[in-house]
């Protein structure tokens, strides 16, 4: 911070700390002439409070205890305020007596020269007190299996993760920390899509649905839009819905191929998105052609939680055994082994397979052989899920949904001519 010339540093200081004071006074002077009922402090408490943690900042020196013992005695005052409070009205809130022990050390931070921490925390501080009512809706809106959900992704992300060891084991190159980390990068974008939708829930209808279930699984995104289609005559709706889930997988794939292999990504980046495009806009397109009953039809795709530590788990197993098998079927079946690999996994689940690839090249795998092999798995993922939504869809809506992703599925083939 540059000081002004005609200001001592300590002049300067106090300044500093009376305006961030001043704010929080300010905020709370605002909602304490909006209340009924007694409210402690406002444009002239606080500023003191910073005064006073500044003040014995700069009395104690190096010595932590006095700015403690100090810190100690406001909170004592502040215990009397709340008592009062508490004695003369039935509300409890204790936010203002929480501000005056964030604004004694506002005052504290700024003499040790931590301005950074001191705006941060006024700031903060702020924001809290006056977005409350926002706060408290936000806070009835989110369940508490949001809550345990978000808490899990933590436990993956930033538990789990740091321990693991960074190094590769055994001939197939295993790597703990790799490993797991491919499993946090791919709950993560399904994360993101299962809270999008959550946050949609009953918003947006069948387009939206396959736009967020794409993103989280096609696949299920697919068997989900055509149990749907059943009991709805609505065939161009839902067979655009299913293109367009599959689009998004492409761009899923994409995502997820540039976080953990450039190389694979500057290679498949053009045909992923092109496909992605036109899979997306084509749906769309489709979906908005007229159909015999027109009424507005709801999704009614619920995502199951992608954070569950049982999937993590089966997850980091199928990516390790994929690893393996790819491995294998290059040292002792060539690149056909790979190709053939590929077609089996589009069956399932093709995640695991395409992060394993990204992680056996170059050393265990070519970059032409992944490359095909990814391409391979998607296109045959596309003819699985045409095969379910022409088992599960209304007759119309099947056809539809197959020839779509028939035809989605041979472009995403065309590449390979060029590869």
């Amino acid at each position: 911070m540059e000081y002004i010339n005609w200001l001592p540093r300590d002049g300067t200081h106090l300044l500093f700390v009376l305006f961030l004071s001043f704010l929080i006074g300010l905020e709370r002077e605002e909602r304490k002439a909006s209340e009924t009922h007694y409210a402690f402090g406002g444009v002239r408490t606080f500023p003191l409070i910073g005064l006073i943690g500044y003040s014995m900042a700069v009395l104690s020196g190096d010595e932590l205890m006095p700015q403690v013992l100090g810190f100690a005695v406001v909170a004592g005052f502040l215990l009397i305020s709340y008592w009062h409070k508490i004695a003369t009205s039935t509300y409890s809130g204790v936010t203002s007596e929480m501000s005056g022990l964030a604004t004694y050390l506002v005052g504290a931070l700024v003499h040790h020269e931590m301005l950074w921490i001191a705006t941060a925390l006024t700031v903060a501080s702020v924001l809290l007190l006056e977005l409350k009512a926002g706060l408290e809706s936000l806070a009835k809106r989110i369940e508490p299996t949001d809550i345990l959900t978000f808490t899990k992704f933590l436990l993956l992300s930033s538990v789990i993760l740091p321990l693991l060891p960074d190094t590769p084991f055994s001939q197939f190159q295993i790597n703990p920390f790799k490993t797991w980390l491919v499993v946090v990068a791919v709950s993560a974008v399904s994360y993101g899509s299962y809270v999008l939708q959550r946050l949609t829930k009953g918003r947006g209808g069948v387009i939206l649905a396959a736009i967020l279930g794409g993103a989280y699984s096609s696949t299920v995104t697919t068997v989900a839009l055509a149990k749907r289609s059943v009991s709805e005559e609505q065939p161009h709706l839902f067979a655009g819905g299913v293109l367009i889930a599959s689009g998004m997988m492409y761009l899923r794939l994409a995502i997820l191929l540039a976080l953990f292999n450039q190389d694979l990504m500057n290679r498949l980046a053009l045909p992923f998105i092109a496909l992605a495009g036109l899979a997306i806009v084509a749906g769309w397109l489709w979906s908005r052609r007229g159909d015999a009953s027109a009424q507005k039809a709801k999704s009614e795709f619920e995502p199951k939680n992608p954070l569950e530590i049982s999937t993590a788990l089966l997850f980091a197993l199928l990516f390790v055994a994929m690893l393996m098998a790819t491995h294998l079927a290059i040292e002792y079946l060539g690149k056909s082994g790979v190709y053939t690999l590929a077609t089996i996994m589009g069956v399932t689940d093709v995640d695991p397979f395409i992060m394993s690839i990204t992680q056996a090249v170059p050393t265990l795998t070519p970059l032409q052989v992944a490359s095909s092999g990814i391409l391979i798995a998607a296109s045959s993922n596309n003819v699985v899920k045409g095969v379910y939504a022409y088992a599960l869809s209304s007759r119309q809506t099947g056809i539809q949904s197959l020839a779509f992703l028939l035809g989605l599925a041979v472009l995403g083939l065309l590449p390979l001519l060029w590869s």
